[in-house]
């Protein structure tokens, strides 16, 4: 968890670096998550909303199974699956993990190149298996690894104090 932690704090720091005024505006420090609320809270979350886009440019969004691991967020998915023929097409993705509402409201913002993938190793096949409800990954036939470049993160003060 630890290198989760020091990753995730780093990969947030780096991109707040990059980012413009509006952005560090609409994300202030004490709004932002730590490395360690990161990772405990990427680790908590099962399912995120994976952004990716069309061919012809359409925006397309589907709800999806993810794990963090070593550096990039791995995707489980199915073969036919329209997300696989967008990242072939425009290898980029965004993930959005979100919980709560109003004044306990966090979320997590994040995007990155993505590739498609056969199979995922070993080590992200046994801890997605665990984050899935049934424990299987029988119906996955292929993986999108997406390597993140930017990541943001924004949590209301309640939200911050319930934890």
């Amino acid at each position: 968890m630890d290198d989760l932690a020091t990753w995730l704090g780093q990969l947030q720091e780096a991109s707040f670096d990059k980012g413009g005024q509006a952005v560090r505006n609409a994300y202030p420090p004490e709004r932002r998550l730590t490395g360690p609320q990161l990772a405990e809270y990427l680790t908590r979350r099962s399912y995120a909303l994976a952004s990716t886009t069309r061919a012809d440019g359409r925006a397309h969004a589907a709800p999806t199974l993810f794990t963090p691991y070593a550096g990039a967020f791995w995707l489980p998915t199915l073969g036919a699956a329209i997300r696989l023929r967008n990242v072939q097409a425009n290898p980029w993705l965004a993930l959005s993990v979100l919980e709560g509402e109003h004044d306990t409201h966090a979320a997590v913002l994040t995007e990155g190149p993505a590739e498609v993938l056969p199979t995922a190793p070993p080590e992200v096949e046994a801890l997605t298996k665990q984050r899935n409800n049934d424990g299987t990954l029988d119906w996955a036939t292929a993986w999108l690894r997406m390597t993140p470049h930017r990541l943001f993160s924004f949590a209301e003060h309640a939200w911050q104090e319930s934890r």
